[in-house]
């Protein structure tokens, strides 16, 4: 699934391209991906000039003249192609005065939709979350740390590769209960998640499965993983093997040496 860096790094190729474009025509192929009405959606959101575009957590945000919002979420497998061909997994169509932008799905987990409700509902993102509210925000979760991280509503914008990665720069076992977790293990928790990111984007994100970028070109971080994905490789660190355990419901990469418990 695409997280903050990729679609951070689609941002940074559409934003330009978008901001200040009128939408001519939008075209919708797929049910299960649009949420309400494809008819009516077209029809509030067509003739409108882009004037803003964002990214939010996952989500990338235009905001069109006259105050209507369209949202965009990649889910596992989607991709927003700028000028791409469309093709049989296209599941929406964006017509522009100077081009258009195709939405591929395969399996159509991704969704499109109006106004900003679920975006409400997010927490603060990871690229910009201080550490003191970082700090304020782990008392009282007596959870383990690598299901809450990957809580949308705690923290927007990490998934599965970048939380087993900066857990692992930070020394922090997946397990480890998040509100037990020192000042000091939170502020190299909180400068791991950034400097990760940060990498990440510069790298133009991780292609591990079906990610490309808007102009189709695939990621470099992968290379760089240091856990995820590396299950019984030897740990760069300390030469032990990476494990692979399931915490929360989902796959998780860490070194028992350099994360213990």
């Amino acid at each position: 699934m695409p997280e903050l860096p990729e679609v951070e790094t689609i941002f940074r190729v559409i934003e330009p391209r978008l901001r200040g474009q009128r939408l001519l025509e939008a075209q919708f192929f797929s049910k299960r991906v649009v949420r309400g009405r494809a008819d009516r959606i077209a029809a509030r959101i067509e003739g409108r000039t882009i004037a803003a575009v964002r990214r939010h957590g996952k989500f990338l945000v235009l905001e069109l003249e006259g105050g209507e919002v369209l949202t965009i979420h990649l889910g596992m497998t989607g991709k927003l192609l700028w000028d791409g061909t469309p093709g049989p997994y296209t599941r929406a169509l964006f017509l522009m005065t100077n081009g258009r932008l195709v939405f591929d799905d395969v399996r159509q987990f991704g969704r499109i939709e109006m106004g900003v409700a679920r975006l409400k509902r997010l927490g603060p993102d990871a690229l910009s979350v201080s550490l003191e509210e970082l700090v304020q925000r782990l008392r009282g979760h007596r959870g383990a740390i690598k299901p809450l991280l990957l809580n949308q509503t705690f923290l927007r914008g990490l998934g599965n590769i970048y939380t087993d990665e900066a857990l692992f720069g930070a020394g922090i076992h997946p397990r480890a209960a998040a509100a037990r977790l020192s000042r000091t293990r939170v502020q190299r928790l909180h400068r791991a998640i950034l400097d990760v990111l940060k990498a990440a984007i510069k790298s133009g994100g991780s292609s591990v499965s079906d990610y490309v970028d808007a102009e189709g070109g695939q990621g470099r971080y992968q290379f760089q993983h240091q856990v995820y994905g590396k299950s019984g490789e030897p740990c760069r660190r300390c030469t032990r093997p990476i494990r692979r355990i399931v915490v929360g419901q989902r796959g998780t990469h860490y070194c028992p040496k350099c994360q213990r418990l």
